[in-house]
């Protein structure tokens, strides 16, 4: 079975010794569980699994009578370690609390048991750390799967990458476009805004939130000012809502929203967000095109590609510590700008044989960028950026 490079960063956070609580936390149906089994599988010691998913339990009996079980079977081996997983954690009430209670009554006992949490709503994980597990946990990040490691795994080309995406679990069914479709509305948009973002946070308006999700993926790519949306909304609402609902979309790994770059830090975050889906399959299960269809169609190719190029940044920015902008000016634009630190480069994506260089030209006098790079035919080729780890570019 395939195993995702991550696997080594969980292996080896997992076998040392016992100091924080491992938190792994990401979207659904890019292999979480999967990958804890592989972990778990490799480990020189024995495990507990444990998942709230399905019907919830009651929180603090559950998360004591598992944690109950764990120390059974520790003390049934007392020379070695012992991890305790709980899959889907942030579906328990007080689970926070609940988790502190009890790794700190080992820490105080001395039993070794180690201890990772994962889960599909990074914002919900992180609002229960930072209430009451602060200093006691690390941050592990699943993101979508990249192009080299669906090459890897399943053989799929740079065409199929960008309209198909990066969800491992459907890369079975792509030879069946209508039932792919299906699945990824079903299995993955509709599970994920109804489970991981609806059930879990008081939301006042879900039909705004719904209708916000479909904007942003039939205009990934596009500049959008908050008053220009609701202006397309039926459903009455005002900016800040629909800033708050973008976040959450992102936070479950569905579409986000960059900022204009600038010097100026304000002025950045109050710029209107540019759409960015994190996964292309979002945008191609809600269209009517094929797959053989739409890349002959070149203008929405490559919209396409564009939407590809970036998630495929958006994706590293929690894992790389990089930041995702993109840059306009009047009539001079750059696709994204990706800064570390204080390195900035400037990308710009083309699909066709020509490119008109005058914002890259206007953007390189302005701001005397770290590198300017053109993705394409007469750039770095499409295929071979996607195998790039962002980072790796400074």
């Amino acid at each position: 079975m395939y195993q995702r490079a991550l696997f080594q960063t969980v292996r080896e956070r997992l076998i040392e010794p016992r100091r924080f609580i491992q938190v792994f936390a990401g979207p659904r149906q890019v292999g979480k569980t999967t990958l804890v089994t592989q972990v778990m599988q490799e480990l020189p010691f024995p495990s507990h699994y444990a998942t709230a998913d399905g019907l919830v339990p009651t929180g603090h009996i559950w998360i004591n009578e598992q944690w109950d079980i764990a120390r059974v079977k520790q003390f049934q081996n007392p020379s070695t370690d012992f991890l305790l997983i709980f899959d889907e954690i942030q579906k328990i009430d007080n689970w926070s609390e609940l988790v502190k209670t009890q790794w700190d009554a080992d820490s105080l006992n001395g039993i070794p048991i180690k201890v990772l949490l994962s889960g599909s709503s990074r914002l919900l994980l992180k609002q229960g750390l930072s209430e009451s597990l602060t200093g006691r946990f690390e941050m592990i990040y699943a993101s979508h799967w990249s192009f080299s490691e669906m090459r890897s795994a399943f053989g799929i080309d740079i065409n199929q990458y960008v309209w198909f995406g990066g969800y491992p679990g459907s890369a079975g069914i792509m030879d069946q476009e209508v039932r792919w479709k299906q699945y990824i509305s079903d299995s993955i948009i509709e599970t994920s805004i109804s489970k991981d973002i609806l059930m879990l946070t008081r939301i006042e308006k879900p039909a705004l939130l719904r209708r916000l999700f479909e904007l942003g993926c039939a205009y990934s790519g596009q500049v959008f000012s908050f008053n220009k949306i609701l202006g397309q909304l039926v459903t009455a609402g005002n900016t800040t809502t629909l800033s708050h609902y973008l976040d959450l979309l992102s936070q479950a790994g569905l579409i986000t929203g960059l900022e204009k770059f600038s010097n100026n830090q304000a002025r950045q975050r109050s710029s209107s967000p540019k759409f960015q889906v994190l996964n292309t399959a979002l945008i191609a299960a809600q269209r009517h095109e094929t797959f053989n269809d739409i890349k002959n169609q070149s203008a929405h190719w490559g919209w396409l590609v564009e939407s590809a190029v970036g998630a495929h940044l958006a994706n590293h920015i929690l894992t790389e510590r990089i930041t995702v902008n993109y840059w306009r000016e009047r009539n001079d634009e750059v696709d994204f700008v990706v800064q570390k630190n204080d390195k900035v480069i400037g990308l710009e994506v083309s699909s066709g044989e020509t490119h008109k260089r005058t914002g890259m030209e206007a953007f390189q006098k302005r701001f005397q960028p770290y590198r300017v790079l053109l993705i394409g035919k007469t750039g770095i080729p499409l295929n071979e950026f996607l195998s790039f780890n962002p980072g790796d570019l400074f």
